[in-house]
């Protein structure tokens, strides 16, 4: 590409299929083991009106390609598609531009001057001609212009080398040449001048500096500056400093003093020194101050000569710029050049009008401003070629506003701020700025309010600083107005920011609002990306996964959308979760924004939107549902809505179900609460009921209760008979886990009255059984089968063979419990048949160590243990811990029987450490007191003081709750 565009492989010239095949190998060679964004694609394909097939034109010119490569032997993976574009993968050796900066890389780490040079001559050894000649776009033009000055700055440097070496005959027709091409450039002309002053040529190298002197006066207005008419007064009076040194031939470790060594280096006329102010109080982002440092040390193997800081509005890019621009500020001691685009503003600032302030900054004015941009940017970079400057542009729009500003000189830099990423940006680095720390963020506060302040009341301090987001504007702004009004306790500023509606109006000072910085980056956005940010913020402060945007848009495109608002920094990509998905959140005081913007939405249109959301949500729900063991409680369905994502996102989701309800705990009840706040009450309670199997396998409790207790407090008040006695029969259960047995008869009571009075069948049924649960836990035997009996004719009439499976089971426990064993191994027959016909693994495990008891009691240990094992595998491959622990439980029971302390005691052991994660403390004392009598039974009396007083503890603990006697039986499943 260091020429006109050529490819080919193992000597098979690639066939390119028309200019647009060529733009896009072009457009990827420029940016290679880069990620070329779709946009910039787009762009380089089209220099007008992009048409509306823009996407799939670039991805049919982009599969061409990869046919005709792939005709000529390439591997498949040497193009890649990336998120949001394109990657081509070569090495050093397989693209002239790799290995024109290789070599250059090299010439910058050698230190003697012959080495350079020859590193210098093997990179530019690597040109053809000019960069991408015969590609016609004006985005690749603007590349090849940056190439071809490379190029340029590459050849002086080496020429200069060489001169300095004293090969003053052997450069002059290469600087002859390079004036040509250079007419402005004084560096090129003092060197020509001296080449030919050594060769005995003092009325050439005065004729160098005479037209030169026209061509600057005639063209631009200005005259030479003051190191080449000190050179040109040298050579009129022949100053032996310029005579020639002895020709090297060979390497040389040390560098020969230049001939222009009397004259101090070219300077500006007018150093350029434009940066802003510091902040003051600038605090942390050590990070981000590091990353940049290291894009802009020249010495650094992954220097990047542009890089971006992107961020929402009000998170200090600006602030971290500048700081950082001033601590660099050393490096680069031809100056610092500032800009600000107005990227943001009403009026943005077009690249020719930058130009133009740039040329005045480096003393070109008037007539000597060309009038077109390709020529100012042309002037631009000459004027920056073999410089040290640093360019900051502020306040970037978009890539076209930023890519004619870019010099083409090495010793250049660029920093840029941008609310939006600017992927068209060639070889630019992207560093993405998010809010300050909590550290960062109170060190800030304080350093403004004061330090006495904030000790007085440190509690109020964190409350603003919580309010605030740790948003470094945000910051400022409730600092300033404590600044400015001294008699105002802090607590007084938290009363007015705690609520949320009125935040935004409280969080403004002077020119300075969160409101105003949020609505600048709106007016950059397009109508439905807008839409979407205010339907976002009603969805709560949670991280979410990037398929809610399809539901809450209702458009199969709604990833477009989202990327407009990441791209924006207005959504921000906080993370990668543990099944592969991206997580996206608002920041706070954003999401108020959106919230104020919804508001103007139609009601209907904002509920539909919850309601599309909720029902994905509880369609998923009971997707991992069916995916997960069987619980005592299957998700019970209503006649809330649901909607099916597609196929395709359904199973990526639910390959692994417990993974996916892992990372989604919190959200699903966001969910719960998001319905009982829209007034969605029949959609609060099954979402809230939908994950009780997964919370059941996890032992997760707290998450259990309080979903319940919110949808519950939603369907009663909304009168929703259904609901209510689901959701009291779900935090029954709960009870009974607890050992809180008072609590969970109220609680199966109250559901079973509502599903009578409902009709609900089925769900009367399995209240009626946990009843009979907690009579059989308290010893109410009679009690226990009368409830059992009750849902079992229930279960049948209603044709529920799972449930007449489980409920079956159940009644030979308890005429185990009752002593009568030929009817209980009749019951346990008949539940295994029926869990066995249903296919139901899960059930056919549980009878079978329920089963184990009836074995053990009659004698027969082997077999007790032979159902055991096979069930404690059945759990096991499950992951369902707690009835892995019940089985553990049994099985030291009947090693115990045997007195097989050394087998018991390690399978109790772990039965009581996972009792004691789920918090089931009756079991986990059931089976310290087993060691502790295994432990007395062999005499290790100290063990067993220990271990049945931990039991003992534990039973305390339990009767003190529930007034039950130590004695319990365990209340397994």
């Amino acid at each position: 590409m260091l020429g006109p565009l050529h490819a080919q492989i193992t000597g098979r010239e690639v066939r390119l299929d028309g200019p647009r095949q060529a733009k896009m190998l072009a457009a990827l060679l420029v940016d290679a083991n880069n990620v070329v964004a779709r946009e910039r694609l787009v762009a380089v394909m089209w220099d007008g009106k992009t048409p509306a097939t823009a996407v799939r034109q670039v991805q049919d010119a982009l599969s061409g390609l990869r046919r005709n490569l792939a005709a000529c032997g390439a591997p498949g993976s040497l193009i890649s598609t990336r998120r949001g574009g394109y990657q081509i993968h070569l090495a050093p050796d397989q693209l002239d531009l790799l290995e024109f900066d290789h070599e250059r890389y090299l010439a910058e780490r050698h230190k003697a001057p012959f080495e350079t040079a020859v590193a210098l001559r093997r990179a530019l050894a690597c040109w053809r001609g000019n960069a991408l000649v015969g590609i016609s776009s004006r985005v690749l033009e603007l590349d090849a212009a940056r190439l071809n000055e490379k190029r340029a700055a590459t050849h002086k440097q080496c020429l200069s080398i060489e001169l300095d070496l004293g090969r003053h005959r052997e450069v002059i027709e290469e600087l002859t040449a390079l004036l040509r091409e250079h007419p402005y450039d004084e560096h090129v002309a003092e060197h020509l001048m001296v080449a030919l002053y050594r060769c005995q040529r003092q009325g050439e190298a005065l004729q160098v500096y005479e037209r030169l002197r026209q061509t600057l006066a005639g063209e631009l207005g200005v005259d030479p500056t003051p190191p080449i008419q000190a050179l040109h007064r040298r050579i009129l009076v022949a100053d032996p400093a310029l005579a020639a040194s002895a020709p090297a031939s060979g390497p040389s470790d040390t560098r020969p003093e230049s001939p222009g060594a009397a004259a101090t280096e070219p300077v500006m006329a007018m150093p350029v020194r434009q940066l802003p102010l510091d902040v003051p109080d600038f605090v942390g982002r050590a990070d981000a101050l590091a990353q940049v440092a290291r894009l802009l040390d020249a010495s650094a193997p992954d220097r990047a000569p542009v890089a971006v800081i992107v961020g929402g509005p009000g998170v200090g890019k600006s602030c971290l710029v500048t700081h950082a621009a001033r601590l660099a500020s050393a490096a680069f001691p031809d100056g610092q050049l500032y800009l600000n685009l107005a990227g943001t503003s009403d009026e943005p600032r077009g690249p020719a009008l930058m130009l133009a302030e740039a040329l005045r900054a480096l003393s070109i004015a008037g007539s000597a401003i060309p009038n077109g941009l390709s020529e100012r940017a042309a002037l631009y970079r000459s004027l920056l070629a073999d410089r040290r400057m640093l360019v900051v542009l502020d306040d970037a729009g978009h890539a076209d506003q930023v890519l004619p500003l870019l010099p083409g000189a090495d010793g250049c830099a660029v920093l840029i701020t941008s609310r939006t990423l600017l992927t068209q940006l060639p070889g630019a680095r992207h560093i993405d700025l998010d809010v300050l720390s909590p550290a960062e963020a109170r060190e800030l506060f304080t350093g403004i309010v004061g330090r006495r302040r904030v000790e007085r009341e440190p509690a109020e301090a964190d409350a603003i600083l919580d309010c605030c987001g740790n948003l470094p504007l945000a910051i400022r702004i409730a600092s300033a107005k404590l600044t400015g009004r001294p008699a105002w306790s802090l607590r007084v500023l938290r009363e007015r920011i705690e609520d949320e509606s009125r935040r935004l109006a409280e969080l403004r000072i002077g020119d300075l609002s969160v409101r105003a910085s949020v609505e600048l980056s709106l007016r950059l956005l397009p109508a439905d990306a807008v839409r979407a940010l205010s339907l976002l913020g009603l969805l709560g402060a949670y991280t979410l996964p990037g398929w809610v945007f399809g539901p809450l848009l209702d458009r199969s495109d709604a990833e477009e959308v989202l990327d407009t608002l990441v791209d924006a920094s207005l959504v921000r990509l906080t993370a990668t979760d543990a099944i592969g998905q991206p997580r996206y959140r608002l920041h706070d005081l954003i999401r108020t924004c959106a919230v104020e913007i919804a508001a103007q939405l139609p009601a209907a249109d904002k509920r539909d939107a919850i309601v599309r959301v909720l029902s994905a949500w509880l369609d998923l729900a009971g997707r991992g549902t069916d995916r997960l063991p069987a619980g005592l409680l299957v998700g019970e369905s209503g006649s809330a809505p649901r909607r099916s994502l597609p196929d395709t996102v359904v199973d990526r989701l639910m390959a692994d179900p417990v993974g996916w309800f892992d990372v989604e705990r919190d959200t699903l009840l966001g969910a719960v609460k998001l319905a009982v706040d829209w007034g969605l009450d029949e959609l609060a309670w099954e979402l809230a009921a939908g994950p009780v199997t997964y919370y059941d396998h996890r032992c997760l409790y707290q998450d259990w209760e309080h979903g319940h207790r919110i949808a519950l407090d939603a369907a009663e008040a909304a009168g929703n008979v259904r609901g209510a006695s689901v959701l009291l029969r779900g935090l029954g259960q709960l009870h009974i886990y607890r050992d809180e047995f008072d609590g969970a008869t109220r609680a199966l009571e109250s559901s079973v009255g509502l599903c009578q009075d409902g009709g609900d069948k089925r769900g009367e049924a399995l209240s009626v059984a946990m009843l009979g649960t907690v009579s059989r836990v308290q010893g109410r035997y009679d009690e226990a089968v009368d409830r059992i009996e009750q849902a079992l004719a229930i279960a049948v009439g209603e044709g529920d063979r799972h449930l007449e499976a489980q409920l079956s089971c159940s009644m030979a426990v308890m005429r185990l419990m009752q002593g009568e064993l030929d009817e209980a191994e009749s019951w346990f027959d008949g539940a295994l048949r029926q869990a066995r016909a249903l296919d139901d693994g899960h059930r056919v495990a549980v009878v079978l160590r329920r089963f184990s008891r009836l074995h053990d009691r009659r004698g027969d240990p082997d077999e007790a243990l032979r159902c055991l094992w096979q069930a404690l595998a059945t759990f096991e491959e499950l992951a369902d811990e707690r009835c892995a622990a019940y089985t553990l439980l049994e099985v030291g029971r009947v090693y115990a029987g045997q007195h097989d302390r050394d087998r018991a005691s390690p399978a109790l052991e772990r039965a009581a450490d996972l009792f004691h994660r789920h918090g089931d403390r009756q079991d986990e004392a059931a089976c310290w007191q087993l060691i502790g009598d295994l432990d007395a039974a062999a005499g290790v009396h100290d063990l067993a003081h220990q271990h049945r007083g931990r039991a003992l503890r534990l039973w305390q603990t339990i009767g003190d709750v529930n007034q039950t006697k130590a004695t319990a039986p365990p209340s397994s499943p």
